[in-house]
């Protein structure tokens, strides 16, 4: 049986670039990864990942943040995000649950947080329940704007490391 990793390593560029788009939407980690390829193992792939994410910038990092749904957006996780859907949707399990009145809050916080830095929202979902998000998103809402866009690149490497995980497995 193969393994993941052999999948990736072994996978034509097209598809290799395929299946790391899925886990971070910047071209320029996705390019720096290809060029490392192959992967001795799992913690060689997980460091190559997290060398290539340090070597991004602003730029990088709001490329990879549109390959997200917004939190608790799921007509948008079905339509626009297919490739990643089901991994978004096991991530932000914790708004299924949610009552109304936190959805409503989370849609409103994250239109007042893209209108405020130009971006969406972006926490590692694992784990949380929506009204935690919800606290984290007003929590940083007073953030700088650099300040801000560089906690948004830390979550997405959790997310990121979450989804290479994911990718290995499957």
């Amino acid at each position: 049986m193969t393994t993941g990793l052999e999948r990736l390593n072994t996978a034509t560029t097209e598809d290799a670039t395929q299946a790391l788009t899925r886990c971070c939407g910047s071209r320029r980690w996705v390019e720096a990864m290809l060029a490392v390829r192959p992967f001795r193992d799992a913690e060689h792939l997980y460091a190559e990942a997290t060398t290539a994410w340090e070597h991004t910038g602003p730029e990088d990092w709001k490329e990879a943040f549109t390959h997200h749904p917004r939190i608790g957006d799921v007509s948008k996780l079905r339509e626009k995000y297919a490739s990643t859907a089901q991994w978004s949707s096991q991530e932000q399990q914790g708004v299924a649950a949610a009552d109304e009145r936190v959805l409503e809050a989370l849609a409103q916080g994250n239109r007042d947080y893209e209108a405020r830095y130009g971006f969406i929202f972006l926490v590692c979902a694992t784990g949380k329940s929506a009204a935690e998000m919800l606290a984290l998103l007003q929590g940083r809402m007073n953030n700088t704007s650099d300040a801000e866009l560089r906690i948004a690149a830390a979550e997405h490497a959790k997310i990121t490391r979450i989804r290479l995980e994911k990718l290995l497995a499957s």
